[in-house]
């Protein structure tokens, strides 16, 4: 099983940084004025994986007027909304599943992302979860079967859905303007990912971005409505640190690749991404370093309008000539499809069309 410790809040908190101490005092001003109002600890549950004997819970903790979930996803509202949400720092959240019970808590922004001694059967399974003596709310969680030599990460903007912004709006006009309905999917996409796991059964999808927790409903509703299959979202907190004003959204992404690594170190990842700027760098440092855990590398090619939105391309196609495994380019699912096939990563006997 892995260990818990290095991603369980440490009781010794390093010294903050002056603009989290700020986050800290605002952040408790407004959930003492919550309760004082009536609200309750809310558990809102993220899909999360495991293996055999471990998982890895997903959540956050918000304080709701009625202590539902679904007060706290704002279906079918803007993404604004859900930044005004009032979390809950360090709550005791309690996990049940597999005839057992463990008690975790959340880290400054009510998240909570921690590994569970819980044993399942491969597949999909549910676990309960409860804080503040509410009722219990169920969360999804894949375990990976020991015999799984196979897993597909994804990126998430310009890579599964497309909204045709300049780089430096794109998260903030994604977290707090758009509904999921305005979102445009990127071609193919989700009829490649189909057929990918349809020849490797039993293999765990994840989704990595930089996107913050707050808009994990509005990009599962999105997943869902464009038939992308079922899997765990990795988002980040956003907001200050211990040490930086901001948070980084690259260096989240390189600690999750490093962690799937450390979690299931005989899976090989088709890491699939695009080439604005930054995942062809990450995918080709995380080629290097774990060699033995990348299956390939296929790299969505962003139209020239989609490119001068981002920013420009990231030139880094030399990447794939410093990595063992191979690397694709296609601008969407069919011609990725092809090119999957063409290095041997996808059945060419497969032809039905995406």
């Amino acid at each position: 099983m892995p260990d818990p410790t290095p991603h369980e809040p440490s009781l010794a908190e390093p010294i903050l940084h002056r603009a989290a101490r700020i986050e800290d005092s605002i952040q408790e001003f407004r959930e003492q004025r919550a309760v004082r109002h009536g609200l309750v600890p809310t558990v809102i549950p993220y899909t999360g994986y495991g293996a055999p004997g471990w998982v890895r819970v997903l959540c956050r903790v918000l304080l709701t007027r009625r202590g539902l979930a679904s007060d706290a996803a704002y279906q079918g509202v803007r993404g604004w909304r859900s930044f005004t949400s009032v979390a809950v720092d360090h709550a005791e959240v309690t996990v049940t599943a597999g005839g057992s019970s463990h008690v975790v808590r959340s880290d400054r922004g009510g998240v909570v992302d921690t590994i569970v001694p819980i044993d399942l059967e491969p597949g999909w399974q549910t676990i309960k979860l409860s804080a503040g003596g509410m009722r219990d709310v169920d969360a999804s969680v894949f375990v990976v079967h020991p015999d799984t030599r196979f897993g597909l990460l994804s990126d998430i903007d310009d890579t599964v859905m497309v909204t045709s912004l300049p780089r430096p709006m794109l998260a903030a006009w994604n977290s707090f303007v758009l509904t999921e309905h305005a979102r445009r999917p990127v071609p193919g996409m989700s009829v490649l990912y189909e057929r990918i796991l349809a020849q490797h059964p039993g293999a765990p999808t994840v989704y990595l971005s930089t996107g913050a927790w707050n808009v994990a409903p509005t990009l599962q509703r999105f997943l869902t409505r464009n038939m992308y299959p079922s899997g765990t979202l990795l988002l980040t907190d956003w907001g200050p640190t211990h040490n930086r004003f901001f948070r980084s959204g690259q260096l989240h992404k390189h600690e999750n690749l490093r962690r799937l690594a450390k979690d299931f170190p005989d899976v090989q990842w088709l890491l699939v991404g695009d080439d604005g700027q930054h995942d062809e760098n990450l995918y080709g440092d995380f080629a290097r370093e774990h060699p033995e855990n990348v299956a390939g590398v296929a790299i969505r090619q962003l139209s020239t309008s989609e490119a001068v939105l981002a920013g420009g391309r990231s030139r880094a196609q030399e990447r794939s000539r410093d990595s063992a495994a191979p690397w694709v380019y296609a601008p969407d699912g069919a011609g990725m499809w092809s090119e999957l096939a063409r290095v041997g990563l996808a059945d060419r006997s497969d032809d039905a069309p995406v």
